[in-house]
């Protein structure tokens, strides 16, 4: 098991005088002092713009700014810095392709999504499919908490799928889906904003024409995301959002757009974020993708035992630990999800309670709310141990 813990200052704070166990990484991580250090690196010793100044501070912010977009490509094995975009978060991302890509869609053709979707794998589609006619479709969860298997047709020209349930911690097999849509002439689109703290990812392997992720899921600060699109995709799509750096010329007549990745890259970024993500990728390239796997498979493993064994509790979702990310969503029969969550923070203990952005879900699940508990690489067995004795606890207060 990994022991992490002294890397990550936040988790010497008190809570309600206990020590603070936090579980709830699949909202978003905490932060390693190595980022923290990259982050007060930047402000104290080089903050300024990028690809406008050529003075020294600036021409290093630059250097760092593109310096992360190669090493993005590395961790996700892209073919080049062109394919990758920096947006503001996963969000955005899908945002931009609803926006750019969908223009090669017609009337009547077919998006599929699932049921077990983000809302932000939602929304955006179903926006864009009332402004311009196109048809969604929603593939259904069975009762084991794996997605039934995927039928395509004739209209279907794009999929947008979850990598890693964000409630369930389904993994979906991606490679498997990925050619299954260019068989039959479709694009995939993957939320890859669960998976990519945990999972080796490797966007050729999957054969992903679009992938997207969050920073701040994976030790990174807020407000910095990517997505990563196959050149020959992007090359052909119009920018999302126009102003600075998108531009190669503007006269009153018209504008010329910036190459590729920069023709996406609109107004000043979140520079700070980016040299954050950089620092993030350097700490989980150390610690190693396959070893961190490995510690949540045996933490959650550890946790599938400990957790059925309290007298009223309902897990949702696939039960085999090797093949589910490091999420347990569950409730106490009978006990609201914001009770269970409220009393377990006073045991110093952090957990996630509500739809967590997934209402269509819990409609298939038939509640309105759930607990969860999402670890990370921070977390111990001894973590497992205090939410078990804190959920008991809720027991005894409601009388269960």
């Amino acid at each position: 098991m990994l022991s992490l813990k002294q890397d990550f200052p936040i988790l010497k704070t008190k809570v309600y005088g206990k020590e603070l166990i936090y579980l709830d990484s699949g909202s978003t991580s905490q932060k390693p002092k190595y980022v923290i250090d990259a982050i007060n690196r930047y402000y104290n010793s080089f903050n300024s713009n990028v690809h406008r100044g050529i003075y020294k501070i600036s021409v290093e912010a630059t250097r760092e700014y593109e310096e992360t977009r190669d090493v993005v490509r590395k961790f996700i094995n892209a073919n080049s810095t062109k394919e990758i975009i920096f947006t503001k978060n996963a969000t955005e991302a899908i945002n931009l392709i609803t926006n750019s890509y969908t223009k090669f869609l017609k009337k009547g053709d077919e998006i599929l999504l699932t049921e077990i979707e983000h809302h932000s794998n939602i929304v955006p589609w179903q926006i864009i499919a009332k402004e311009r006619g196109f048809k969604l479709r929603y593939l259904k969860l069975k009762d084991n908490g794996i997605l039934e298997d995927i039928k395509l047709n004739k209209n279907t020209k794009l999929i947008s799928i979850t990598h890693m349930s964000n409630v369930l911690g389904t993994i979906n097999d991606i490679k498997k889906i990925a050619k299954l849509a260019h068989e039959n002439d479709a694009i995939i689109v993957v939320d890859g904003a669960q998976s990519i703290p945990h999972l080796k990812v490797d966007v050729k392997d999957l054969d992903a024409d679009f992938y997207v992720f969050s920073g701040h899921k994976m030790l990174a600060g807020t407000g910095i995301g990517v997505l990563y699109g196959k050149e020959a995709l992007l090359e052909k799509m119009d920018p999302f959002l126009a102003g600075g750096d998108m531009i190669k010329e503007v006269t009153l007549e018209g504008t010329q757009y910036n190459d590729l990745p920069w023709k996406f890259e609109a107004g000043t970024q979140n520079i700070e974020g980016i040299i954050s993500l950089k620092a993030a990728i350097e700490y989980l390239n150390k610690i190693g993708m396959e070893n961190i796997h490995k510690h949540e498979i045996e933490l959650t493993k550890y946790a599938l035992e400990k957790l059925p064994k309290l007298r009223n509790i309902e897990i949702y979702g696939p039960i085999d630990y090797t093949k589910k990310g490091a999420i347990i969503a569950f409730n106490l029969k009978g006990i609201h999800a914001h009770d269970v969550a409220t009393i377990v923070d006073e045991e110093g203990i952090a957990i996630r309670s509500g739809h967590h952005c997934c209402q269509p879900l819990m409609d298939r699940l038939n509640i309105s709310a759930s607990c969860r508990a999402s670890f990370y690489l921070y977390n111990s067995k001894e973590d497992v141990d205090k939410l078990v004795i804190a959920l008991e606890k809720v027991n005894k207060v409601f009388k269960k």
